[in-house]
């Protein structure tokens, strides 16, 4: 059975971390990309890292850049994404997602196809 489920998220206060895991049952990640996503109320999905499992090289949006960290688990099944510095704009439902990698294309511009059930990420003081 192929499934994605996220671990790690929680309530902390801003400047806290926070390492939310993307444990990958059912396929094995190799030429594939995984994503991490968030969703806070009212607003729409958005892009937050992906990494292209081949190779490992990470991307991110502009609001988490030097903040967050993406990496792969050394078992390739699982993928972390180390947030570090929290803000309140940071709070949303995080969600982890898998997509075939296509030549050419990065990560972030891939459809990403299975999807995870999300894990609430609250930063509040």
């Amino acid at each position: 059975q192929v499934q994605l489920v996220e671990f790690g998220g929680g309530l902390v206060q801003p400047g806290d971390s926070l390492r939310l895991s993307c444990a990958v049952s059912g396929f094995a990640l190799d030429g594939y990309a995984v994503g991490w996503f968030r969703q806070a109320p009212g607003k729409e999905r958005e892009g937050v890292s992906c990494i292209n499992m081949n190779y490992g090289a990470g991307s991110y949006a502009d609001s988490v850049h030097g903040r967050f960290t993406i990496s792969r688990g050394n078992a390739k099944n699982t993928v972390y994404l180390q947030m570090n510095s929290l803000k309140p704009e940071d709070t949303a439902v995080y969600y982890c997602a898998a997509s075939r990698i296509r030549f050419g294309i990065g990560c972030f511009g891939l459809k990403y196809d299975l999807w995870g059930q999300g894990t609430q990420v609250t930063v509040s003081s």
